[in-house]
């Protein structure tokens, strides 16, 4: 197979490969593209645990960022600040869930190029052969042919058994198309361009994954095929809205305080910020579904079905991690409780023993005021001529209330003439 290389063809033409080594051991369409949506998933595991991991963590911290917001109600920069701050610390980025998630989003873009193109990527034709091919096609089975050029590789794929005579009585530089080109066997089975002019299966329970469902039910041709190409999309987006609401309340769950304790409010904050983005992939699985061929639409169902599986395990992995520290959380309230029901009962013990609350303590405070009262009752008093009457307890050791703290030997009150007569 010759391709004319493009950055896009990197992730491509392994595609191709592996959808149609999956196609030769199963021989349905529909069956091999289960499996290509299984094994994509499990490549991919690692990519989904971050994404699960950051997504938990941020759940987990929702408490503390809204505690942050209800300190800072009035600045939202600082609170901003703050609340990046606290998951910088933590270890979680703040775009991380969305940034993993959208990897199988950006992964849908080649996988349709493959889906609408298997003459190319799945068959090994080169870009020429198939563009040959469609119009040789076009010329024996017109009517075969809708509107829509894009999906002419997979109806011309349908057909390419049937009228592999006239292809190459029309297209002779075809016959050697076995002699040429790359080929690999594998479990003893025969892998691109080995095979013969074939058709690809794409008939999936009795639905034909070429078509495109239509949302106009009034012109339905009331058969099985119609009806159920319809609901592989309507069923793409219950299960997307399935895995969505499982895994909110499985994240809303890990959200605890200090305590350890789930907090609730914070949990049901965080599901009614996260409820916009909970519609986003269903809607996008609609449009998808109702926009291109069902083997696309029964791709993203499998996905939403996958993941739902992958979720729980990994919930469940994280859950366990969560669950050991909020035990330690949780033993660390309890003793803070009981050492403060502790203090609590010393304090109520203390008080039942001095109901009055007095106490011989003193704070500098307190009596440095008494002392400036009782200097200030003594100027007063010399001022009258008089003594003021002070009790025993209440006087100053040197005797004098212009100086309380005085105190030896040599000390006389009268020194100055104090007190003496003029």
């Amino acid at each position: 197979m010759i391709l004319a290389f493009s950055i896009a063809d990197i992730i491509r033409v392994p595609f191709g490969y592996l959808l149609d080594i999956l196609y030769q051991l199963t021989t349905n369409y529909g069956i091999a593209l289960i499996l290509f949506s299984l094994l994509l998933k499990a490549i991919m595991m690692p990519m989904n645990a971050k994404s699960k991991r950051s997504t938990m963590a941020m759940s987990r911290l929702a408490p503390l960022a809204q505690a942050i917001q209800a300190k800072y109600p009035d600045d939202q920069v600082k609170a901003n600040q703050e609340i990046s701050k606290l998951y910088k610390e933590e270890g979680v980025s703040m775009g991380g869930g969305c940034l993993w998630m959208l990897i199988p989003l950006l992964l849908l873009i080649p996988l349709y190029v493959v889906i609408r193109e298997p003459l190319t990527y799945m068959l090994h034709f080169t870009a020429e052969q198939s563009a040959s091919i469609v119009a040789t096609m076009k010329t024996l089975i017109p009517d075969a042919f809708g509107g829509n050029a894009f999906y002419d590789q997979l109806i011309s794929a349908a057909h390419l058994s049937e009228y592999s005579d006239q292809i190459l009585e029309a297209l002779p530089e075809l016959a050697d198309r076995a002699n040429s080109g790359f080929g690999f066997t594998f479990l003893g089975i025969e892998f691109g361009t080995h095979r013969a002019m074939e058709s690809l299966n794409f008939n999936f329970l009795g639905i034909d994954l070429t078509q495109v469902p239509s949302w106009r039910f009034w012109k339905w041709n009331l058969n099985w095929n119609t009806i159920g190409a319809c609901l592989i999309p309507l069923c793409s987006a219950g299960t997307n809205i399935l895995a969505m609401t499982i895994s909110q309340k499985m994240n809303a769950k890990v959200a605890t305080n200090e305590d350890g304790e789930v907090d609730e409010a914070a949990a049901k904050q965080a599901q009614k910020t996260s409820k916009t983005m909970m519609w986003f992939s269903p809607i996008m699985s609609l449009i998808i579904g109702f926009s291109y061929p069902c083997a696309l639409s029964l791709y993203w169902l499998c996905q939403g079905l996958f993941g739902i599986v992958q979720d729980a395990i990994l919930t469940v992995r994280y859950r366990k991690i969560y669950d050991d520290e909020d035990e330690i959380r949780r033993r660390a309230a309890a003793e803070r409780a009981a050492a403060e029901a502790e203090r609590e009962r010393i304090r109520a013990q203390r008080r039942a023993e001095n109901p009055d609350g007095i106490t011989t303590n003193t704070s500098k405070k307190k009596l440095h005021n008494k002392q400036q009262a009782q200097k200030e009752q003594s100027q007063a008093a010399m001022r009258r001529g008089s003594t003021p009457d002070l009790d025993d307890e209440d006087a100053p050791l040197s005797g004098d209330p212009d100086r309380p703290f005085a105190k030896g030997r040599a000390y006389q009150a009268d020194r100055y003439g104090r007190g003496s007569e003029d």
